[in-house]
């Protein structure tokens, strides 16, 4: 701190961390990690439309009553496309995440 009572880096309007170059390396870095966390979620979420396609099937094909895993599998592969859509705006995938 200087004598004037504020920090010296705090008077070029902000931050170095999010002002210069090294603030968009940080975003780039959260948007990748953004997208490999969504890929994660699609693949869950893909798991499970999958098991819904399957049980809505065979509660087809058994005569029984399948409208609650028909709406369950409509739901789920509407949220899928969803998340695909928003998965193609952000950066591709450049390597494993290790922490």
């Amino acid at each position: 701190m200087s004598r004037s009572g504020h920090h010296p880096a705090a008077s070029d309007g902000g931050s170095p961390a999010v002002g210069g170059p090294a603030g968009k390396d940080v975003h780039a870095q959260r948007k990748v990690r953004s997208a490999e966390d969504l890929d994660i979620l699609i693949g869950f979420l893909g798991f499970w439309t999958l098991v819904l396609l399957a049980t809505t099937v065979w509660m087809e094909l058994t005569a029984q009553p399948a409208l609650g895993w028909a709406l369950g599998l409509l739901a789920a592969v509407l949220t899928l496309w969803g998340l695909v859509r928003l998965r193609r705006r952000l950066p591709p995938r450049t390597g494993r995440r290790i922490h």
